[in-house]
């Protein structure tokens, strides 16, 4: 079983790897920079396209997040808190995750969303001193995950 930066297990884990329709977007980027620079030369063309792939990868796959789940700490993106801190938590899909990335979004909130991901779960900062009320992060299992911020914490 893996286990988090104080070597306690870790309970959860996920990364929020793009979708499969994203790298057809880097696919078309590329191509599209073929034509860009084919009036340059053939040889252009092809490099620009290389180098277009080669930096949207990059790019993607550096700024996954990544959500990890242990008995005393949470940690979303780049984003980390201890559990003891955390409160409700509660997951969405379909129209109500909408909602929730959308017209039902506080301002304060710390956000780890990303569009190719439709579930979302909010989860509920219980820290007199942090003006953040909720942490809203998308998540291809909602289930798992609020399963495991509501399993009992050693943090508590």
């Amino acid at each position: 079983m893996p286990t988090g930066s104080a070597g306690e297990p870790v309970l959860y884990e996920e990364k929020l790897w793009p979708a499969p329709w994203i790298w057809l977007v880097v696919a078309g980027a590329a191509v599209a920079s073929v034509f860009t620079f084919i009036p340059i030369s053939i040889q252009a063309g092809i490099v620009a396209a290389v180098v277009v792939a080669a930096v949207l990868s990059t790019l993607l796959l550096l700024s996954t997040p990544h959500i990890r789940v242990t008995s005393t700490e949470l940690q979303v993106g780049k984003a980390q808190i201890e559990r003891k801190y955390l409160g409700d938590v509660e997951a969405f899909t379909g129209s109500a995750a909408t909602a929730q990335r959308g017209t039902e979004l506080h301002g304060k909130a710390y956000l780890c969303i990303r569009g190719w991901i439709s579930p979302v779960v909010r989860i509920t900062i219980n820290d007199a001193e942090d003006p953040t009320p909720y942490w809203l992060t998308s998540t291809r299992r909602p289930e798992q995950l609020t399963a495991a911020l509501t399993a009992p914490s050693q943090g508590t």
